[in-house]
């Protein structure tokens, strides 16, 4: 068998390989070792550690490795054949590690229900110490490259990712709306927790980055997840609920499939109801915006149900749609002017001719009796619901109408 007079290691390619070992075991005491920058060299031979050597050019002779005396029982000088294994570990510090995990359930806390999520990121790993990196990892492999790594610790490393950032979530409140901002707070405490997991191997763990943490969209579960947040999120924009949502898709298929010859009449009709039902009375379609009624209901006021004097409702906005109190005369968003509906306090534009949640006409020349507040054409001396007299609850210089405690009118400043 030929004696090796040469030994040495030159990576080829931009790929990391960690460690390398020399295909020839014969060797003699007149062998050159040649170990490059950032790398170490350490022998084996007869299942035991014979030698380490860092970069330079070393003769393997018993002067640098003395247990070959013991070993092979080496006279010191001349050329002595012995066999060992030569390895070669590479300390260069690589930072473009990828990792991914799959799914990973999580009760979201901005959304109150169960999301699939997904991680993925980049490490950076540097051999700390050779000798236990490859008694603990190498094993009997010719080399151990960055898949080998990748592979042979997916499990153990995915197990402790998950856990770290699912306990992470849940013990600060992290919902999903607010993960972006808290990514670097979740990869230092990752590193924290995978650095004693790497150093029992012999491998520093320089970087650790959580890149994303996102809903996991391969799944069917994770789709519609993310098209009921699309939802959401258009309806909050839009500024209407998904129960309106769906009543007028409901209206619009079937006023649609009556339209186009169908017979169902039954599903018109009820499209028409609900229609009706969002929009008040006579079934016309108006949007009502949940607005308040002022009025008891009439088991209420049969009863003689006590309602408060001048209650204070929310109110919303017909310029801007956003809610304020009825005891203010302008939006405090927008400044639009509250013109009250007299029947039922919901804002209209001040160019409306009915109110569009009660449906209520507006006419300037109509008064209301102020007994019963029902809208009265101008002159009547009674009201026609109540029967109550109203000659005298008019201005008599602009005919504005007057409360019965009022003494001067407040829009032009006749004595009554």
């Amino acid at each position: 068998m030929k004696i090796i007079d040469l030994v040495s290691w030159a990576p080829q390619g931009n790929y990391n390989i960690y460690a390398y070992r020399f295909p020839h075991t014969n060797l003699s005491t007149f062998t050159q070792l040649l170990v490059s920058e950032s790398q170490e060299a350490i022998l084996f031979s007869k299942g035991q550690i014979v030698g380490k050597f860092g970069p330079g050019k070393h003769t393997l002779n018993t002067e640098n490795l003395p247990k070959l005396r013991i070993l092979y029982g080496l006279p010191f000088g001349g050329k002595n054949p012995f066999t060992a294994e030569v390895w070669f570990v590479n300390k260069l510090q690589p930072y473009n590690i990828d990792w991914a995990i799959d799914r990973m359930d999580i009760h979201d806390s901005d959304y109150n229900t169960g999301i699939p999520l997904v991680a993925n990121g980049r490490y950076g790993l540097k051999i700390k110490d050779a000798e236990r990196f490859l008694i603990k990892i190498v094993g009997t492999k010719n080399s151990f490259d960055q898949s080998d790594l990748t592979d042979q610790f997916f499990g153990e490393f995915s197990t402790k990712t998950k856990s770290s950032v699912l306990q992470f979530m849940i013990k600060n409140r992290i919902g999903l709306k607010q993960i972006s901002a808290h990514l670097d707070d979740i990869s230092e405490h990752l590193k924290t927790i995978m650095l004693p997991f790497w150093e029992n191997l012999g491998l520093e763990l320089t970087k650790f980055y959580v890149t994303s943490i996102e809903v996991d969209n391969s799944t069917e579960e994770g789709r519609r997840v993310l098209e009921a947040i699309s939802r959401q999120s258009a309806q909050s924009i839009g500024g209407y609920t998904w129960q309106q949502e769906k009543a007028f898709d409901v209206a619009k298929d079937a006023i649609e499939g009556f339209s186009n010859g169908n017979s169902d009449i039954i599903g018109a009709i009820l499209a028409t109801g609900m229609m009706g039902g969002l929009g008040g009375a006579g079934g016309v379609i108006h949007p009502q915006y949940n607005q308040p009624s002022f009025e008891g209901t009439n088991q209420e006021q049969q009863n003689g149900a006590a309602q408060p004097a001048n209650p204070t409702k929310q109110v919303y906005c017909s310029n801007c749609s956003k809610k304020f109190p009825n005891s203010h005369r302008f939006c405090p968003h927008c400044g639009d002017p509250y013109d009250a509906c007299p029947k039922c306090g919901t804002d209209n534009d001040k160019n409306a001719k009915r109110c569009v949640s009660c449906g209520t006409h507006f006419q300037s020349e109509m008064i209301l009796c102020s007994n019963c507040n029902t809208a009265l054409p101008p002159g009547s001396p009674f009201c026609g619901s109540c029967g109550k007299q109203h000659a005298d609850d008019k201005c008599s210089r602009c005919a504005n109408p007057l409360a019965p405690s009022i003494k001067f009118c407040p829009k032009c400043g006749q004595k009554r």
